[in-house]
């Protein structure tokens, strides 16, 4: 087992993550960080809000899906490539393959929210909408592509992609080198273990929580398990985090293990909170994977004076669910 906050083997590290920042650079701009006046003032703290919602695909998937497909050879990407997804990474590949006139196949469970399936059918590309849960469109996804020669783009458990996802850690650094407690959604354990992994690189005393809902955390009853497990899948505004993390996971579950300090659970009232305050004060409409982080505050020991930065991860939301939430915390 890899000691604590050192990766070994062939995980991705520090190295990897500069070479992921240089590789997608003509496809992916910095995202700002930005001082929450409102939650600084609630937490006697200084809380910094990195706006990953701000990509094209509206949210931080763009990296590493750029960083995997511009990894590909000639031939992978004549062949076309394929994904599974809750949305967000969907959407990341489509538009990736789009830009460089790869063929691409996205597959989705019944569960994913329409405003990510009209999202990504506007792109013009092939959506399969196939089982009820990100696991059962996973092993769809797989076999079609077994069958058609196509390269898959992992959510997740690849290097390339926990490299890319652990650009944001490099920017976190640039723009506040005294940074000291970051949080981020888990799901799958691409942006935790990757932004996780750099910012250790960097910074071995950083702090590092991760968040998820209550029902169907499977990373977090992964790490305490020792192992990946399953989880059957529960309806949750942070719909982006649902779905496994594959019981052969051989990169992000031992990044999000030896690297993530913690990780909390919220509830879903918590979670309405959480997107509400952010457009109320801030005017920032975000989906609930995003907002899993202003709940956390609540859950994590935010030291006074410290700082902390929250990544928002995405706003891929539908419009009248969000408005629907914010009225209903006014």
């Amino acid at each position: 087992m890899p000691t604590k906050h050192h990766a070994a083997g062939n995980l991705p590290g520090l190295r990897e993550v500069w070479a992921a920042r240089k590789r997608i650079s003509a496809y992916v701009q910095e995202t700002p960080l930005f001082l929450s006046a409102e939650l600084s003032k609630r937490y006697n703290a200084s809380v910094y809000l990195k706006l990953e919602y701000l990509h094209p695909t509206g949210s931080f998937k763009l990296r590493g899906a750029a960083n995997k497909i511009l990894s590909l050879s000639k031939a992978e990407r004549s062949r076309g490539v394929a994904t599974f997804s809750t949305g967000n990474h969907g959407l990341a590949v489509a538009y990736m393959a789009k830009e460089l006139g790869i063929p691409v196949s996205v597959f989705l469970s019944s569960r994913v929210p329409g405003a990510k399936v009209n999202n990504l059918e506007a792109l013009g590309i092939n959506v399969v909408v196939h089982g009820v849960s990100q696991d059962e469109a996973q092993e769809y996804c797989l076999q079609r592509a077994a069958e058609e020669g196509l390269t898959v783009i992992m959510p997740f458990d690849d290097p390339a992609v926990l490299a890319g996802q652990g650009t944001i850690g490099l920017e976190l650094l640039e723009r506040c080198p005294d940074l000291d407690h970051v949080i981020v959604p888990v799901s799958g354990g691409g942006l935790a273990g990757g932004i996780a992994m750099a910012l250790k690189a960097g910074v071995p005393g950083i702090r590092v929580t991760g968040v998820s809902m209550e029902q169907g955390a499977v990373m977090y009853h992964s790490v305490r398990a020792g192992k990946p497990v399953i989880l059957e899948e529960a309806d949750s505004l942070a719909d982006s985090l649902l779905g496994g993390i594959g019981l052969d996971n051989k990169y992000s579950f031992p990044l999000v293990r030896d690297f993530v300090d913690e990780i909390v659970l919220v509830p879903e009232k918590a979670i309405a909170r959480g997107m509400s305050l952010l457009y109320q004060r801030h005017r920032i409409v975000v989906e609930g994977a995003s907002a899993t982080c202003v709940a956390a505050l609540d859950q994590t020991a935010v030291a006074p004076g410290s700082s902390v930065a929250l990544i928002l991860s995405g706003n891929n939301v539908d419009t009248g669910t969000f408005f629907d939430i914010v009225n209903s915390n006014v």
